[in-house]
Order: structure tokens, then sequence, then C-alpha cells
């Protein structure tokens, strides 16, 4: 049995495992930068797969491979497979109106019980009503739309611009999973199917959406042809998947697990055995990429609060984490609401940041890294309480992402989540989520592979953390 491989195309840079499939050994890895912004060509990341896949020593061996990527992200194709505009992203806000007059038309009800979701600026649907709205004459050639990981399989399997693309542009070619498709806003996890007023409401006509493949269904395999050396011929590829999904597969959530990531941007997801649908749009009704449901909470700011008070405070993350733990739970009364990008999660997309309760005693360098912490994960904890009220099971938190490995995140985490927290060791879990999908297409078997826990930090609950936060509202 050959090896398997896993991609997580991220907003910040391309990530690649190579396992065992038996027992899911991480053999080697590999990763490669995208640009910043919040819009990018695709190539950009074509390019950095190639250079992850090298960076790791290449795809000898494997057998099987799969790409989970962000969400949302609008890859607009005219009718010879180019691409027509650079990507907008999820994190993307000018699209915020466009969610809105979606929203106006249809009404928030009518949409979550459509698509399981009410669109906010991250959702495909809106930024194709933006590119309606702002760029007529480049939304009139759109006659495909994808997401970043179906652009990559399509590639893969050797599809695309005809210039570069030995199977040329068949659009017919293109796939996705039902995961990143329950992202678009036109597409309903409790029906499997695709709701095509809502796209042509968006975007003005109807277009080439790709085919959703089911968990375990593989769309074909790797060109030897594929415009890329270093990636060899006859590879199976998986279904893919968007990146809470892949994270998901990765940490073999099951049924009362809520995993809670800490990176770009925080989510709080939770597999559920039924769709649901939240007209307040707090929480989106996703699917998952096994069958079952994945709704969930994200926030825009999450990691980078960190990273903004750090630098402000002239310090690195492990003193920030030290500073926080140096002060009282509560901060001496300091509460930030983090919102500096804007916020998805409440709908705040020109929301700024705000620093309440400061006093002469209470502001020190250890209660503001200690606010930081604390107001970071009380939006988190709005979202878990969220995906809650909608009937979800919350029987334990696994705690993921970069950020997870602060021993000051660890400890207010388990004061501010009221369920007990877990923090697996720490993975690329997307990608070894992708790496599992791969197995699954090869073998038509879900694999279940042990996954380390690094820390399970002791309850203590502060309630009086959340209240201040609360009382500040939005």
């Amino acid at each position: 049995m050959g090896l398997v491989a896993g991609v997580d195309s991220s907003t910040q840079s391309c990530k690649v495992v190579v396992r065992d499939p038996i027992g899911g050994t991480v053999l080697r890895n590999g990763r490669a930068p995208h640009p910043d912004g919040t819009e990018v060509h695709p190539d950009a990341w074509w390019d950095a797969l190639r250079a992850a896949i090298a960076d790791a020593g290449g795809l000898d061996g494997v057998a099987a491979l799969s790409v989970a990527a962000q969400q949302h992200g609008m890859v607009a194709l005219d009718g010879a497979g180019e691409v027509i505009r650079p990507a907008l992203l999820w994190n993307d806000t000018r699209s915020a109106a466009a969610a809105a007059a979606l929203i106006a038309e249809f009404g928030a009800g009518e949409l979550a019980r459509r698509t399981g979701s009410v669109p906010v600026a991250s959702f495909t649907a809106t930024k194709l009503r933006w590119l309606r709205d702002a760029e007529p004459e480049a939304a009139a050639r759109v006659a495909a739309v994808a997401l970043p990981h179906d652009w990559l399989t399509w590639r893969l399997r050797g599809y695309g611009p005809a210039a570069t693309s030995p199977l040329g542009p068949d659009l017919a070619q293109l796939t996705t999973d039902r995961s990143d498709a329950s992202g678009t806003g036109y597409w309903s996890p409790a029906t499997g199917e695709y709701d095509h007023e809502l796209l042509v409401t968006a975007l003005g006509h109807g277009v080439v959406l790709p085919r959703v493949l089911k968990a375990g269904e593989s769309p074909g395999v790797t060109s030897e042809q594929a415009g890329a050396p270093g990636i060899p011929g006859g590879i199976v590829l998986g279904a893919g998947a968007g990146d809470n999904a892949g994270a998901a597969l990765g940490l073999g959530a099951g049924p009362g697990d809520v995993v809670v990531s800490i990176g770009t941007s925080g989510t709080v997801f939770a597999v559920s055995p039924e769709p649901v649908a939240d007209e307040s749009g707090a929480v989106a009704g996703f699917a998952d990429a096994a069958g079952a449901h994945l709704p969930l909470v994200a926030t825009l700011n999450a990691a980078r609060i960190l990273d903004a008070v750090a630098g402000l405070l002239g310090v690195d993350h492990a003193e920030l984490s030290r500073l926080a733990l140096t002060a009282e739970p509560g901060a001496g009364g300091l509460v930030l609401q983090p919102y500096f990008e804007g916020e998805r999660t409440p709908n705040l997309p020109d929301a700024t940041a705000t620093l309440y309760g400061m006093t002469l005693a209470s502001t020190t360098r250890e209660n503001l890294a200690r606010a930081a912490v604390e107001g970071m994960l009380c939006g988190l904890a709005d979202g878990l309480d969220a995906v809650r009220a909608q009937g979800v099971a919350a029987h334990r938190v696994l705690l993921i992402g970069g950020a997870a490995q602060s021993p000051a995140v660890q400890a207010v985490a388990a004061q501010v989540l009221d369920v007990p927290v877990v923090v697996p060791e720490p993975g690329e879990y997307v990608a070894l989520g992708a790496a599992a999908q791969a197995t699954w297409a090869l073998e038509g078997v879900r694999p279940e592979w042990p996954v380390p826990l690094a820390a399970a930090p002791a309850s203590d609950p502060q309630p009086d953390i959340r209240a201040a936060y609360a009382a500040r509202g939005v």
C-alpha cells in the first residue's frame, strides 16, 4: 500500500503532510507561503502547492492525495478556463453591503431554511453579488464559479486554461465536496442540492457549478502532464474539503466534540448528526466532510489579537503569556473588545477594537496582556453558547491552532469555557484530515488514527470574566 498526502491551502500558506496510512504516522511535511491580502490570484496557490510538495520531499511513493483549503474564496472562471480576476477571500469584507442586500431580498429566515446559513461578507454568494455590482463586465464573463480546493483539484487532474493544461478548460470536470459547497450561500446541506435561484440572484446569470462529491468519493487521478514537474500522474485524489471540515477529520471529531480553533480567524464548530438553520445568522449550518453536519461560528479576530498586543508591548508570545498569567482573572477591570479587523460574528464588518476600564491602577502591561487573551476567548465562548443554543451537544472542547499552545490561552480557556478542555498535540490538522480523506478515497473506508493530547488544563470557572465582557455589549 502506498503513502497518502494531505494539503492545507490556507489563507497564509500551503502545507503538505505525507502519512503512512497504517497508523497515520507523519513521515514528512513541507510548506510554502501565500501572498498577503484579502484577494489573491489562484495561480499563487498553484505555485505554493508545487513548492510545498517539493519542500515535503516530493510525492514519490504517494498513492493518494486530497486538498483541503480556505472556505468561501470566489474563483471566477471564463469559458476558456481563465481566472477572470483575483479571488476574493473569506476575509474580504467589501461584500458586506451585498450580504445585506441578499438578506433584504429573501429574508434571513428564508435563506437559513434554504441554505442552512444567513450570508455574511465571507460567503461566496455575497462576493458574486459584489462582482455583479462593482465589476459588471467581469461578472458578465463568468462561466463557472469554483472554490480554492475545487480549483486546485481541477488543476491537479490536468484541467485549466488551454495554454497551460493538457486536458483543457473542461468546466464540467470541476468538483467540490459538501463541506465547501455549504459555505457558498447557494447550496443546501439539508437537501444536498444547489439553489440556482439564489446563485442567479447573486451573480445575475447561471453558471457551471462544481459537482458535489460524496464523502470518500474520488474525482479522479492526477495527470502526469498537469503542467507541474514533481506531480506524477495516477495519484488517486480525494474529494477535498473546506478547512474546518478538514480539521474535524484530522481530529477524528464526532458528536459531542466541539473544536475551538485559534488561527488567523477563530472558529467554533461541532459535529452534529442533524442540519442546523439559525436565522439569527450567528451559527452557519455547514456540512462536514463525512456525511454529517458542522454548525460553525467564525470570528475574524483571533490570534492576531495576541500579535497586536504583543507588538504593542514589545514582547514575544512566550512573554505575553507570562505577563497574562501574572495578572489576576478579570485583568483588574480592563476589558478588550477585540474587533481589530471588523468582525464576522457578531456581524460588524466596520467595527474597531475598544479597550474599556482603564484606570491608573488597571493600566499595566500584565493586565493588558490578560485582557487580550480574555477578550479573544470570551468571543469564542459566545460562539460556543450559540452552537449549543441550536441543540448541539458539547461534551468536550478540542482547543487547536497556534495560539492553543500558549499556557495563558489554555488556562483562560478552562476559565471561560464551561466545557472540559483538552489540547491535542500541535499538528497541521487540516492537512492531516485531508490525508485521512485521501486514505478514504484510496481504500473505501475512513481511517481511525489516534490523536495524542498535549494538555488538559484544570477547569477553574471564572464567570465574572465573561460577565464583564458581556456588559460592554457591541
